[in-house]
């Protein structure tokens, strides 16, 4: 048989065994456990085990060591963001960390770039809303040079008026930057219509009038009351030993004093608003809708974070909606209602924001798009399927695991989750969360959290079109099917 005629024959087998097994898979209510690979169970067993280790002073050491890498990320995860600024110092949290790399008191900033140069490593920082982070990613025998440069920058950084002066027009510009990214201009506006008159509504930059005036004194006031040793967690993955980081830690860290404090968060109030920014001559509309969601730490929030995933998201560019099951992407697909949509559980410590993030380009039928999407949230809420479940737990779990390929994503699952919960849930531990959920779990939590619910809507660019508050609430009321 020719290669030719070998290849055709495989390809028929495999396309007739393919048509049988979609068959069977549609024609079964349950899908059968068989139906799910023993190795990929097996999988989640070899995952190393995550150690976590608490110094006298609440500093916690927290590492996954796997010898096969020969390189680590270690960094150091705080419990601070900007939630935990206040109207007149907004955006300290993410102007410390540009001023972290800008030089201390025994290293210039010179020293501290080429010091990182010469070992090859990567020095990077973020901020969120509830935690900043400062990371390196180096060779597994750089990691306590690593750590010792991560120590001096959180404990020791001068903070000179030149280099405080310098970073205001670099922030400026990127704040300038961020404006640009419509996504971000949207949350920023979503948070600040669902949690008004709350530190957890601000922006993360701040305003242009903050980032002017920011001083030394508000830099450090900031550090000495959030960068306490109970709040903060070493983080690292890859090529690291654990007993030698500890160390590390207790010589680096050990020193820091406990807060004699713990900061109180008022718990922000979900306000069901409308906020429209006009503008049309933008070429594409983007539209936000969401209903208060839940903490982390939530019992709901497994299932919430299922019903998010068979809401699903969805990209024109990918052309495949003709054969996707979801019944949201076939109907924005057929009437051709937006370029792409994003179905989002965003968590906090004590609150959430779920909803859809849409583009679209059809700009006189965005009532039909609001009108579509909220028909498929009422739809999670009464009538979701056994194999709807099966498979957006599926795509979940895959999608959750794919997200830890590496050692700086799993540093920063470490680093977030001992910070969330007090220690690190493992492969295994998500997987059964997950699979525990079921189609009733899926409808009993939309309907607590979406059904007859206060909404928070966003408009943003041309979107003249988009229904009127009223109008969008009342199709949130059991009244109004």
């Amino acid at each position: 048989m020719s290669l030719a005629v070998l290849t055709r024959a495989k390809a028929i087998t495999k396309s007739a065994s393919l048509s049988r097994g979609i068959a069977s898979y549609l024609t079964t209510p349950t899908p059968s456990a068989d139906s799910v690979s023993y190795t990929y169970a097996n999988s989640l067993g070899n995952t190393p085990a995550t150690r976590i280790t608490k110094l006298a002073n609440g500093f916690t050491v927290a590492t996954e060591s796997n010898p096969n890498y020969q390189t680590a990320t270690v960094g150091v995860w705080i419990d601070a963001g900007s939630r935990f600024e206040n109207t007149k110092n907004n955006g300290t949290a993410h102007f410390l960390e540009h001023m972290a790399f800008k030089g201390t008191k025994s290293r210039t900033q010179l020293q501290l770039e080429t010091q990182i140069e010469n070992i090859g490593g990567h020095l990077n920082a973020y901020t969120s809303r509830e935690q900043t982070v400062y990371y390196a990613k180096t060779l597994s025998g750089d990691v306590n040079t690593a750590v010792d440069i991560l120590s001096d920058i959180l404990q020791n950084s001068n903070f000179s008026e030149d280099a405080i002066n310098r970073e205001r027009d670099v922030i400026l510009r990127e704040s300038e930057e961020v404006d640009k990214q419509k996504e971000e201009v949207v949350f920023d506006h979503l948070h600040a219509s669902a949690f008004q008159g709350n530190a957890l509504g601000r922006t993360i930059l701040g305003p242009a009038e903050n980032i002017k005036s920011i001083s030394r004194a508000d830099l450090t006031q900031y550090i000495e009351a959030n960068y306490t040793p109970d709040r903060m967690v070493l983080a690292a993955a890859g090529g690291v030993d654990h007993d030698v980081l500890v160390k590390l830690a207790e010589t680096h860290f050990g020193s820091l004093k406990p807060a004699t404090t713990k900061p109180n968060l008022v718990k922000p109030t979900f306000i069901g608003s409308d906020l429209r920014a006009r503008y049309d001559d933008h070429p594409t509309a983007h539209v936000a809708f969401a209903v208060e969601g839940v903490s982390w730490t939530n019992p709901d929030y497994w299932p919430l974070l299922v019903a998010q995933s068979v809401i699903g998201s969805w990209d024109r560019a990918l052309g495949a909606a003709p054969h996707l099951s979801n019944k949201l992407i076939a109907n924005i697909s057929k009437y051709n209602l937006a370029n792409s949509f994003t179905s989002f559980n965003t968590s906090y410590s004590d609150t959430g924001l779920f909803g859809i993030y849409a583009v679209s380009d059809n700009l006189m039928q965005l009532d039909d798009l609001t009108h579509h999407i909220q028909q498929e949230w009422h739809r999670v809420c009464m009538s979701v399927t056994d194999v709807e479940v099966f498979r957006a737990k599926n795509q979940l779990k895959t999608s959750l695991l794919l997200a830890l390929d590496g050692s700086t994503p799993v540093a920063e699952d470490i680093g977030r989750q001992v910070l969330v919960y007090g220690k690190r849930l493992t492969p295994w531990e998500i997987d059964g969360l997950i699979e525990s959920v079921n189609a009733a779990d899926v409808m009993r939590v939309a309907t607590k959290y979406i059904y007859d619910r206060e909404v928070c809507v966003i408009g943003y660019g041309p979107v003249e079109s988009l229904s009127d508050y009223s109008r969008i609430r009342a199709a949130m009321s059991p009244i109004y099917h």
